[in-house]
């Protein structure tokens, strides 16, 4: 921080240095499984303590009638930018010194007469515990850089997996996707069914659905991978003799700005019309209103049919086309950048299972970042629970920018930079 060598102030940038790799695999990093964990790192500490005196130096400088119409909306956008995170510091430190105070009125009332006042004491610093974490996750919120496409709109695709135990991956393959509906309306989002292709024992093959609303990528970006069950099915052989079985399906999750700039030539394309399979009024099996879509130079196909008008389907499967095509630009785009390191989450890859739903023992596991929750009911509803389980990943990962951000700098400074 400080004057540039000509007089004008020159901005340090925020996290948006460095662009981070999510891996949810750093073993070292067990020490900051938390917000508030992670804010008592000195590292934090010092950087914080920076920001805040560059906008005060910012400020300061605002106020000077030397500086020019440029330099000052120079600084006006950076005063923008650190005024939020200054102020969430102050926030957190002012409340640090109350609970400081309650502690230290704690310690003087120990006789009978004052274990009233003291109950009450413990529960202002319990809520006041609670303030601080919250206020932790608002600014490492507004510290780790926005993602290109949290703001988008997805398409989100279900597979079964394949088993030896029968139906069981088709069965929770429809559980899934109908958690995912269920999550879109408890979220206030839209949920257009795009392709349904359910199993003959009541299960579900395939399906996609096009999500759209507020942050709808930021909150499914991580759920993209292979979800493992465990459970002992419902009918058959295995039912009678109680032996479990283990089968996945995977999840894809594809954003879709409103705006998807791919070209894509008429003539690269093979339209094919078939009679829709699943559920959808008395027009399914009689009229050929469904519509596959290949893409013949990268071979990408895509169904759908879910309306009755063939025109419909082909507009809705054209666009499902081009998120595809657009994800397969980005990916590229994040390989490029990502050369040294594998980038395991947000991506289509499907090697490694992210989550396993024990039915058994009644727990869902994320393997990611070792957290399990019990209640494997709730959490397919597609509610609270699972809400809570996915603003865990998602704090996880501004923890892991946040901490891969000062491993860079002490690398740095240890390397005499």
């Amino acid at each position: 921080m400080g004057l540039h060598s000509c007089g004008f102030w020159r901005p340090k940038s925020l996290l948006d240095t460095a662009r981070f790799t999510l891996s949810f695999n750093s073993r070292h990093r067990k020490n900051h499984q938390d917000s508030q964990a992670l804010w008592k790192h000195e590292a934090v500490q010092k950087y914080l303590e920076t920001l805040s005196k560059e906008y005060q130096e910012v400020n300061h400088l605002l106020n000077a009638d030397s500086i020019n119409d440029f330099e000052q909306r120079t600084l006006r956008k950076r005063c923008a930018d650190l005024s939020p995170i200054a102020a969430a510091f102050q926030k957190i430190k002012e409340a640090e010194r109350e609970v400081q105070e309650l502690e230290a009125m704690c310690r003087d009332l120990d006789s009978r007469d004052e274990k009233q006042l003291l109950e009450l004491a413990l529960e202002e610093k319990e809520t006041l515990d609670k303030k601080i974490n919250m206020l932790c996750r608002k600014l490492f919120q507004l510290l780790v850089p926005k993602e290109k496409y949290d703001r988008s709109h997805v398409i989100l695709e279900v597979t079964a997996g394949r088993t030896t135990g029968g139906d069981i991956c088709q069965q929770f393959t429809k559980e899934m996707f109908e958690m995912y509906q269920n999550y879109a309306a408890y979220k206030g989002w839209t949920f257009d069914i795009v392709n349904y292709t359910p199993a003959e024992i009541g299960g579900l093959h395939h399906a996609a659905a096009h999500i759209s609303g507020e942050d709808v990528f930021r909150h499914l970006k991580y759920e993209g991978g292979t979800h493992r069950v465990q459970r002992i099915p419902e009918t058959g052989l295995s039912s009678r003799m109680q032996r479990i079985h283990t089968g996945t399906m995977s999840v894809i999750v594809l954003p879709q700005p409103e705006e998807v700039d791919v070209k894509v030539d008429p003539k690269d394309l093979r339209i094919d019309t078939f009679r829709a399979k699943g559920a959808g009024g008395q027009h399914v099996n009689k009229t050929d209103s469904a519509v596959r879509v290949v893409h013949l130079p990268t071979g990408l196909a895509v169904e759908c049919q879910q309306e009755r008008s063939q025109q419909l389907n082909k507009e809705i499967a054209l666009r499902t086309l081009r998120a595809k095509l657009y994800q397969q630009i980005i990916e590229k785009q994040l390989s490029q950048e990502q050369s040294a390191r594998k980038l395991q989450l947000g991506t289509r890859a499907q090697a490694e299972r992210i989550r396993t739903y024990n039915f058994t023992q009644d727990r869902v596991t994320d393997h990611r970042i070792s957290y399990d929750a019990r209640n494997i009911k709730e959490i397919l509803s597609g509610k609270e629970a699972l809400d809570k389980l996915i603003n865990r990943l998602l704090e996880f990962a501004e923890i892991e920018a946040v901490t891969e951000y000062l491993e860079k700098m002490e690398a740095l400074e240890g390397g005499g930079c």
